[in-house]
């Protein structure tokens, strides 16, 4: 699914990474460990079409993302690719299911549509009974779970997740790993996640260790 070769970003006199190779099976949960530094965001935002490298190219599904203009990677990204982050950056004056049909209403999708999609994984997380709840009145847990049903929402190639359970509690850590291999199960669904939690990390089926802006397993 993700093919990239010589991945390098600098910012200012820092060279951030040196010449990433990486490859991604569709239906693969992969995980991407090291130290604060070592590059794994900067390289998830690249790959997530966020930020674009200095030198070197990918392409997702066989499409090379440096062949896009602006405008054509963010409809891609749009339709394509689903963002999880630490704080799942939910709109506070919209509710879950606004919050989630968003991507959908973003690609023109009609509303309808989008709002029976939306009800549809709402309920498939356990949430629907949380549907009109605006953000401030939902639990760190179910908030991440709206964020995560949100990036489902265009039915996307690939998630990419940023320290997802990185402002969770244990126990919601917990369930929200479990939802990904449910999601895998499901839907075949591909994460590539950047993560801290050295459980979620030996779960996965592949736990890439970077340094120094490298992988180095």
């Amino acid at each position: 699914m993700i093919e990239a070769q010589g991945i390098t970003k600098n910012y200012g006199d820092i060279q951030v990474l040196k010449g990433v190779d990486l490859t991604i099976v569709k239906g693969e949960i992969v995980s991407i460990v090291g130290a604060s530094g070592a590059g794994k965001s900067t390289l998830l935002h690249i790959l997530g079409t966020l930020d674009r490298p200095d030198k070197g190219q990918f392409q997702i599904n066989g499409q090379a993302m440096d062949q896009l203009n602006a405008r054509q990677l963010a409809s891609f990204r749009n339709k394509h690719i689903g963002f999880i982050f630490q704080f799942h950056n939910l709109l506070p004056e919209f509710t879950a299911l606004e919050n989630v049909c968003i991507p959908a209403y973003i690609a023109g999708t009609d509303a309808n549509e989008a709002q029976s999609r939306a009800t549809e994984l709402l309920d498939f997380l356990g949430l629907s009974h949380r549907a009109q709840h605006k953000p401030s009145q939902l639990s760190g847990g179910e908030q991440q779970r709206v964020a995560v049903a949100r990036s489902l929402m265009n039915k996307p190639d690939v998630i990419f997740a940023d320290e997802p359970s990185g402002n969770l509690d244990s126990a919601n850590s917990k369930e929200l790993h479990k939802l990904f291999f449910t999601l895998r199960e499901q839907f075949n669904q591909t994460f590539i996640i950047v993560t801290h939690n050295e459980e979620l990390a030996n779960m996965s089926d592949r736990k890439l260790a970077m340094r120094d802006g490298k992988i180095i397993e």
